[in-house]
């Protein structure tokens, strides 16, 4: 395996054979699996989980890694084709990628979109230019609209909280204070329905997922024997459901207009997760949520520390996962 950019570009046998890796590593440990082995990590935005499991797991596997945040302590990195690079930025990513590629045996980039223009954003447009620039290895670390570690993550969540294979999964929208990206919601969509879950998308007027991420779940869904639906009713979103996955996400109607997303989130504050949404529909779901969560913003205190939460659970499974991934690639 030479590329790990998304989820839909395995098969699901290969995705199972990934997670019956992850399983064998986490109960027969390899520790010398990579010895000599080095993983490059780009980081042109923020991390906690991602940056902290990929070293935990090279390390665990016996490799290497080393960091690179454009800007902070390296030159500052362009991005755009066709640039004059007068501003500053002092090197571009056609001579900054290939020449990290060089000082390892892959490497793994977060990119997360730009948020101006939609279809760029789902075209991969930047994530497709540094795919197009490096030979060795590559995975991504988080792109414009995708996150396929997460959400190999939360497959292996799924199975270990043994939520049935056609049970219901709701993902929904939640309150942020500012436009987030579409990553999560669209890498956490396809996964269910690859996984062939019932799957609904709950939330409000002016932010619905993009037609192409629907339909591309929509596919893998009916290839796995799932469903794909989206409701602006909670009730009727949460009744029966074995999980809600909690997101925040930027308006799509409006993509790009930081005031219009302003303006239509201004009156959603009651979209804070919170144990009363679970009363009655949905008594025995389980909360999940990718993390960074903003405590009573986006889901309240109640519901985290409560029984029904296993976010941490997902954030060790993204070390877990993650080495499977590393192993396939360089053992």
């Amino acid at each position: 395996m030479r590329r790990f950019l998304d989820l839909a570009d395995l098969s699901r046998d290969e995705v199972l054979d990934l997670l019956a890796l992850a399983q064998s590593l986490q109960d027969k440990p390899q520790p010398n699996a990579l010895a000599g082995k080095i993983l490059g990590l780009v980081f042109f935005n923020p991390s906690l989980r991602t940056l902290a499991s990929f070293q935990a797991g090279m390390s665990r596997l016996g490799g290497d890694s080393f960091v690179i945040t454009p800007g902070q302590g390296t030159w500052q990195l362009e991005t755009r084709l066709n640039a004059v690079m007068n501003g500053s930025s002092a090197e571009h990513i056609r001579e900054g990628i290939p020449v990290l590629a060089s000082y390892c045996d892959a490497l793994g980039v977060r990119a997360f979109a730009e948020g101006r223009n939609l279809q760029a954003d789902l075209a991969e447009t930047l994530f497709g230019m540094i795919d197009g620039l490096c030979d060795k290895p590559l995975v991504n670390l988080e792109s414009a609209v995708n996150h396929p570690c997460q959400a190999l993550a939360d497959w292996r969540t799924l199975d270990e909280l043994r939520v049935p294979r056609r049970g219901k999964f709701v993902l929904s929208w939640a309150y942020h204070p500012r436009p987030l990206p579409l990553a999560v919601p669209a890498a956490t969509l396809h996964m269910a329905a690859m996984r062939g879950m019932e799957v609904v998308v709950l939330r409000p007027e002016g932010f619905a997922l993009p037609d192409a991420l629907m339909e591309k779940a929509r596919q893998a869904a009916a290839a796995a024997g799932g469903a794909v639906s989206e409701t602006t009713d909670r009730a009727a979103a949460l009744a029966g459901a074995d999980v809600l996955y909690a997101k925040e996400w930027g308006t799509t109607t409006y993509y790009g207009d930081v005031e219009a997303d302003a303006r239509l989130r201004a009156e959603l504050g009651d979209w804070c997760v919170r144990e009363r949404w679970f009363a009655g529909a949905a008594p025995e779901a389980k909360l999940m949520h990718c993390l960074p969560v903003r405590r009573n913003v986006a889901v309240a205190d109640e519901v985290l520390d409560g029984p029904r939460a296993v976010v941490k659970r997902e954030a060790f499974n993204r070390l877990v996962v993650q080495m499977a991934v590393l192993h396939r690639m360089l053992a």
